[in-house]
């Protein structure tokens, strides 16, 4: 916890205590006043990944839920990975005051990945998300990628409206940076050091935040 001569609480209690925390390790110079909305703006400056999450699960209003997830070569249209989420249980309630590993089961993925998706030109991603009974007017997601704690890339989509009780389908396309040989073999020698944190907002409020790491591997 930050001391009292730098203008920062001395300790913060109650639900917002890891949400703030989260934020102050990677953004301690312009952190937000405690319970100030975080905006697309505010994670657009991050460097670093985030040590937790920085909205709860009950930021999600809108029941936002995602439903299925593929990521192809764009090129070749060769599909890398796939997966599909289990049928919903509108009775289910999540709580907010999770552990920090029960909390990583439901909002963080690990992927691992063929060596070869390093050297891709583009990847593409299919998602399939579902909304609840209030539309979305925009709908947006930024993705910061780090490897080693350092950003990397950054991808900003912006999906648009979306309206009641709907499924959608969100095709978005990635121009994947070149990577020199030496920082290449680095990621494929170690595991799960390449991260990323995924932001979605709803007219520029914090709704939902993701976790992933990955792994990548030589194809025998």
């Amino acid at each position: 916890s930050a001391s009292a001569d730098q203008g920062l609480p001395a300790r913060i209690n109650g639900p917002h205590a890891r949400l703030y925390d989260a934020w102050s390790r990677v953004h301690a110079p312009t952190m937000p006043e405690l319970g100030t909305r975080l905006t697309t703006a505010d994670v657009l400056q991050l460097t670093a990944p985030t040590d937790g999450y920085l909205c709860p699960l009950s930021a999600n209003r809108y029941n936002i839920r995602f439903n299925s997830f593929k990521v192809r070569d764009f090129d070749s249209n060769a599909t890398l990975f796939e997966v599909s989420a289990p049928p919903a249980d509108d009775d289910t309630i999540i709580p907010d005051d999770l552990t920090p590993e029960e909390e990583d089961q439901i909002r963080s993925i690990r992927y691992q990945f063929p060596a070869n998706i390093l050297s891709l030109k583009r990847i593409g991603t299919t998602l399939e998300f579902s909304v609840g009974p209030e539309a979305l007017p925009t709908f947006r997601m930024i993705e910061r990628h780090y490897f080693r704690e350092r950003l990397v890339r950054s991808y900003d989509f912006d999906f648009g409206f979306c309206i009641p009780n709907s499924t959608n389908t969100w095709e978005a396309i990635y121009d994947v940076p070149a990577i020199d040989a030496s920082m290449r073999e680095e990621m494929i020698s170690c595991p799960y050091e390449t991260t990323s944190d995924s932001f979605y907002f709803v007219n520029d409020e914090l709704v939902m935040h993701n976790k992933a790491a990955y792994s990548y591997y030589s194809a025998a």
